[in-house]
């Protein structure tokens, strides 16, 4: 892969969790704000520990989640990069971003989501047949999001069925099968899509004005300001509950739920910081406490499989 010849000098916006330097490697860690993967993957390790009540965990196993999830994000982000390169050098806000400045080719980005969408595949194929037969349809999903808000109001729902998509791959993962019975699976995929979908809103209220002028679409765009928050709040109403049920029917306890009750405050404070008219700490709601949330909850699942 060749190299860009020059990287301009430009002034980063503050886009949150971007590593200093302009190496290569940083560069592509930036490119996919690789960090945020520590958002969805403790939910991931949630379908994990689940499935541990059936069946045996072993250290391949969680590995080989932890390689197909970090790839599947991966292709799924650098694609949403490819995709959305021109919006991204007119939005003040995302110029900074590694494809607008020339910190990395197109050439270079297209390598980087080919590589992990089939490292993706691959580590699914090691894991079992069925995860492999449903990779293609996973990896299809979760790249689709990026054209998303070109057809419809709700990319946000978009994303959130994309991630998912996470515990319950973790658990097909170590036992190869739907749970029995079938609904906690289903709770989860909701916890986890009402959760992502309400912080994507906040995310895209920024972008509200430029989003209007390029002719995009979002939940914000459609609904405002005030009534966008209001349907985040919404969304993260049903997270909770849906978790709670996830936990019930795979025979959690109360350590569990104990993590909930800190999960649901953290929302709750995650709230106070953004209200319609006062953006300025939205920073702090999105990108420091939904990683702490996601975390918070997997660290009393595990408490509460090894107390048990």
């Amino acid at each position: 892969m060749s190299e860009p010849s020059a990287v301009p000098p430009f002034r980063r916006s503050a886009e949150g969790q971007t590593l200093p330097g302009e190496s290569l490697l940083v560069r592509y860690v930036n490119f996919v704000k690789l960090p945020h993967t520590l958002f969805a993957l403790p939910f991931a390790l949630l379908g994990v520990l689940a499935a541990s009540s059936t069946s045996v965990i072993t250290i391949r196993t969680v590995v080989l989640v932890v390689v197909a999830f970090s790839a599947a994000r991966w292709a799924a982000m650098g694609f949403n990069r490819i995709a959305d390169r021109g919006f991204d050098a007119r939005n003040p806000r995302t110029m900074g971003r590694e494809l607008p400045r020339g910190a990395l080719t197109l050439a270079q980005a297209w390598t980087s989501v080919a590589v992990a969408a089939a490292i993706f595949v691959l580590a699914a194929g090691a894991l079992n047949r069925l995860c492999l037969l449903l990779s293609p349809l996973a990896l299809g999903w979760i790249m689709t999001y990026s054209l998303a808000k070109r057809f419809t109001w709700w990319p946000h729902l978009w994303l959130g069925l994309g991630l998912a998509i996470a515990p319950v791959g973790g658990y097909l993962a170590v036992t190869g099968r739907w749970s029995e019975p079938e609904w906690p699976l289903f709770a989860v995929a909701a916890a986890v899509a009402t959760w992502v979908a309400g912080f994507d809103i906040f995310y895209a209220l920024p972008d509200e004005g430029f989003d209007r002028r390029e002719g995009l679409r979002s939940a914000v765009v459609r609904l405002g300001e005030s009534r966008a928050i209001l349907l985040g709040k919404v969304l993260h109403g049903v997270t909770i509950p849906a978790l709670a049920l996830f936990g019930y029917g795979m025979g959690f306890g109360q350590w569990y739920y104990a993590g909930l009750v800190v999960a649901a405050a953290m929302l709750a404070y995650e709230h106070s910081l953004v209200r319609p008219g006062d953006l300025s700490r939205l920073d702090a709601a999105f990108f420091t406490m939904n990683g702490i949330m996601s975390v918070t909850v997997f660290l009393f699942a595990l408490a509460d499989r090894m107390a048990g």
